[in-house]
């Protein structure tokens, strides 16, 4: 309990004023000595008639689970004893993983429900911790804050919540139903799926001379599009995919356009598997095939931990490669500073290229752009436009360097990433890379 601004005012201005007519006249004393004693009776009607700390309950109910990227709600029920209306000022103690939220103000009767935003930064495990409570007396003059623990605790997990609608509108489109069933357009595919009686119109180059003269008339090959590729997403967990873009770390954009990759592919018929590293390897699972391999690689991603240590591509990509025995698309979705940084990583991927299809994804910041775009109005602006185009043209050079050497490079920003990797993913099975 202390006393508001107002209470203060009122002592503070009070006090004086009411001395004032004994420093004229000594008998006028009185008068000072029932303005204080009014002052202290207001005051202590003030405390009186407050809602006491024992007649306050606040019952709080959280979210088993929140997903990166959506906001969810607390739900809130303030009780206050009687039916006296009261204004409370509520400010809830939350996590690093939950943005901070504003103080929120309610008038408060016997009952009132209220909501709190509750918006992740991150994966991982958020705690709603406590909540501070401040009313004031009928007065004003005196306020009252009391803390009440909560202790709810909540599930940050990958935002796989788009996944399934982004999905589906691509499998409307023809190149995805390739990967599904058999072929008859002329020309798609790899695979023999059988003979047919040539006729008119169709592909010469598909006769099956062979086979022709043991029937005795011309024959032709019948093909279908491959399937049951070995697709591999390694992730880097190092500490620049730690740093958020758009209120979002980089890794948590990455996860989403993984996963919803992930369940495309599984859909098509290819195996799907996992790698993450950042100084050290830090996940493996084997690529497998089946929707139902879907719910396996969103718990690891889940459960992929931020970390503060500098990626090593050598080692990470060089036990990926150990690892695989066949030919697969990797797909290494990453970040980097400048060239100099991105050196180690140049080379481990012209490396792994030798073997296996790579496919390079980094996150592009458009605030950058943005600042290299911007006209100056003074020097420290034509300063940050000039740093601005120096990172852009490092990064340019970087990836022109993995383009040379046959790594296909996608630079996307963070919220268009997930469509543009699918649909570079139906651009490898339509032309047949693998």
């Amino acid at each position: 309990m202390r006393p508001t601004p107002r209470g203060a005012l009122l002592l503070a201005l009070g006090f004086p004023l009411a001395l004032l007519p004994a420093l004229v006249a000594a008998p006028l004393w009185v008068l000072w000595a029932a303005a204080l004693a009014g002052t202290l009776a207001l005051f202590a009607a003030d405390w009186l008639l407050a809602v006491r700390p024992s007649e306050v309950t606040l019952e709080a109910v959280a979210p088993g689970a929140l997903f990166v990227g959506d906001a969810g709600l607390l739900q809130l029920t303030l009780r206050a004893g009687g039916a006296r209306a009261t204004s409370f000022d509520l400010l809830f103690d939350l996590d690093e993983a939950l943005e901070r939220q504003p103080v929120l103000r309610l008038s408060v009767g016997a009952v009132t429900r209220a909501t709190l935003p509750l918006i992740p930064r991150r994966r991982g495990e958020a705690s709603v911790l406590s909540a501070w409570l401040r009313w004031t007396g009928p007065f004003g003059l005196l306020s009252f804050t009391e803390q009440r623990p909560l202790d709810r605790s909540i599930r940050l997990l990958p935002n796989v919540g788009p996944v399934h609608g982004a999905a589906l509108r691509f499998f409307g489109d023809r190149q995805l139903g390739s990967g599904i069933k058999v072929e008859r357009y002329l020309g798609d595919g790899s695979e023999f799926e059988a003979l047919r009686e040539h006729r008119a119109g169709l592909d010469a180059r598909s006769l099956d001379w062979k086979a022709s003269a043991r029937h005795h008339k011309l024959l032709s090959r019948e093909y279908r599009a491959e399937r049951n590729h070995a697709l591999v997403l390694a992730v880097d967990t190092g500490y620049l995919m730690a740093e958020p873009l758009a209120g979002i770390p980089k890794l948590d954009h990455g996860i989403n356009g993984a996963l919803l990759l992930a369940y495309v592919a599984l859909k098509t018929g290819d195996r799907v598997g996992l790698t993450a590293f950042d100084d050290r390897p830090r996940a493996w699972l084997e690529p497998r095939g089946g929707v139902a391999s879907f719910a396996r690689l969103q718990r690891e991603a889940a459960a992929l931990a931020y970390s503060h240590a500098e990626t090593n591509f050598t080692l990470g990509l060089l036990e990926l490669s150990r690892r695989l025995r066949r030919r697969a698309l990797i797909v290494v979705l990453t970040d980097f500073l400048d060239s100099v940084t991105a050196e180690l990583m140049v080379e481990s991927l012209q490396r792994l290229r030798r073997s296996h299809l790579v496919l390079f994804v980094s996150l592009r910041d458009i605030a950058l752009d943005e600042v290299a775009r911007a006209a100056p109005s003074d020097l420290r602006d034509l300063n940050r436009a000039m740093v601005a185009q120096d990172l852009l043209r490092e990064r340019e050079a970087v990836l022109l360097r993995l383009r040379r050497a046959g790594v296909d490079c996608l630079d996307a920003p963070a919220r268009q990433v997930s469509t543009r990797l699918v649909n570079r993913y139906l651009d490898v099975k339509r032309r047949e890379l693998l």
